[in-house]
């Protein structure tokens, strides 16, 4: 059987072991969940959907943390060093879960939600911040009901190496939504809204302490092996 796959090395090809799934034995802290929205108005939609979308998460179980991207430089305008930029940062890797929320302007997700993603590198140092967690993503209208920043959010998010869940949430007329207290008022909207945290809190579940075994490549461990071969069989100089 070997012989029909000349091209593969058999000792770096890992079959799939059910027991490397099995529910371990940690970690035992509630998921964390990061939250990001798009948008600096005083009233801003995608941070009142986040927030709603953070107290159902908190009743699920969840720790969860909001990321304020006021104050956020525009990617390569300032150095890494930059408070916000390294508080950012810092909560990706915290994170083993994120909901990103972003307005539909201009039919596509808005500038402070993606400067808010530039500002992550898909590698740092040696670990990459977003690979292996889970996604739920959301979006928030002025108009008719769309998706566009959503399958936008939905491809970012394959991107970055995360696992996108199947489920999301688009609320059309958010001004209309929402009270003067900022709480979501019931709505199919809402409950698509429970069923999306819901979802996300599951899946983070599932993958949450197996993620490195989930996402571990072929072609990785392969270019690992051989820049070790290259290392240790150079010339003494």
């Amino acid at each position: 059987m070997n012989d029909d796959l000349p091209n593969i090395d058999p000792d770096l090809l890992d079959m799939p072991d059910l027991d490397k799934l099995a529910l371990p034995a940690g970690p035992e802290h509630r998921p964390r969940i990061l939250l990001l929205y798009g948008s600096n108005r005083e009233r801003s939609y995608s941070r009142l959907l986040v927030q709603e979308a953070a107290r159902l998460l908190e009743r699920f179980g969840a720790e969860t943390r909001i990321f304020n991207p006021s104050g956020l430089p525009l990617p390569d305008d300032a150095p890494d060093s930059h408070p916000k930029v390294q508080e950012l940062r810092e909560l990706m890797e915290w994170s083993e879960g994120q909901v990103w929320c972003s307005p539909e302007r201009h039919g596509s997700m808005s500038a402070v939600f993606k400067a808010q993603i530039d500002w992550v590198p898909l590698a740092m140092g040696a670990v990459r911040p977003t690979q292996g967690k889970t996604l739920a993503i959301m979006q928030v209208s002025g108009g008719s009901q769309s998706f566009n920043a959503l399958n936008q959010m939905r491809v970012l998010g394959r991107w970055m190496r995360m696992l996108t869940i199947p489920n999301q949430s688009s609320v059309a007329k958010a001004f209309l939504e929402f009270d003067d207290a900022g709480r979501m008022k019931p709505s199919a909207y809402y409950d698509r809204v429970v069923d999306v945290m819901e979802e996300l809190i599951k899946f983070t579940l599932l993958v949450r302490g197996r993620a490195d075994y989930l996402v571990d490549r072929y072609s990785e461990r392969k270019e690992s092996a051989e820049a070790l071969s290259r290392r240790v069989n150079q010339r003494s100089i």
